[in-house]
């Protein structure tokens, strides 16, 4: 049994998350840090409960986050048979109890490799995230019938909690994959432009001419173009690539 819900208790969950979104260095640090948070949180005297985390996202390999080891396996073994329930929270958007693995039939080849690790109770929570991205969080017990009514309530409460502080998360890392996207365009287009001013002074050709010749140049070794630009410029400057540096 968790600490009983009410005001006290969700204000402190929500600041601790908070504080796991503040000093996370990246997304899968966040959900490593909230696996942990996570077990620590269900688990009580008697009781202890491991998590483990899976977030899926379009164009992005799936990220595996887990309080320990055991967790870890039995996430990754989902992904393995793409079967179990915490795949199937997040495709239903519903939580999912397995009071007892060894009476579970929904997912054979998931529970068949799974039965193996020591656990018996199994309790998928779906986290709301956007777009066609998908999250939930996974508690596992190792006694059969761990997890009560009141525990579903509470992983509930949690995992809207949780959810938020998700979304956060992910939004700064696009913001911050954005930001940096951008600096490794413009630098890019820099070491070209200034290329294309070494080839002008050499030649004493127009700027297009002096773009032709570096194209050209790309093409027939069939080498990138900032590649060919970064040879150019380092070329007169001492054998030095070119640095580029913008203010945050």
């Amino acid at each position: 049994m968790v600490a009983e819900a009410g005001p006290e208790s969700s204000m402190d969950i929500a600041v601790r998350l908070q504080d796991l979104v503040l000093y996370s260095s990246d997304v899968e640090d966040f959900l490593n840090e909230l696996a942990a948070l996570s077990s620590s949180w269900f688990s009580a005297p008697g009781r202890m409960v491991h998590c483990g985390i899976t977030l899926l996202r379009r164009k992005k390999s799936a990220t595996v986050a887990s309080s320990d080891a055991q967790a870890h396996e039995l996430d990754e073994i989902q992904l393995a048979f793409r079967e179990g329930p915490c795949l199937t929270a997040m495709e239903r958007m519903e939580t999912v109890l397995v009071p007892d693995l060894r009476q579970e039939h929904r997912w054979p080849e998931y529970v068949a490799a799974a039965s193996g690790h020591g656990i018996h109770s199994i309790l998928a929570v779906p986290l709301a995230v956007e777009g066609e991205t998908r999250a939930a969080i996974n508690l596992f017990a190792s006694r059969p019938h761990a997890f009560s009514s009141q525990d579903i309530d509470d992983a509930e409460g949690y995992a809207e909690n949780a959810s938020k502080t998700l979304r956060l998360a992910l939004r700064i890392a696009q913001l911050t994959d954005a930001r940096n996207n951008l600096a490794a365009a413009m630098e890019s287009r820099t070491t070209i432009d200034v290329a294309t001013g070494v080839i002008m002074a050499q030649n004493r050709c127009s700027q297009e001419s002096a773009f032709k010749i570096l194209r050209s140049a790309s093409n027939t070794r069939n080498v990138k173009l900032r590649e060919v630009a970064t040879g150019i410029v380092a070329s007169v400057a001492e054998g030095q690539p070119p640095t580029t540096y913008f203010d945050e």
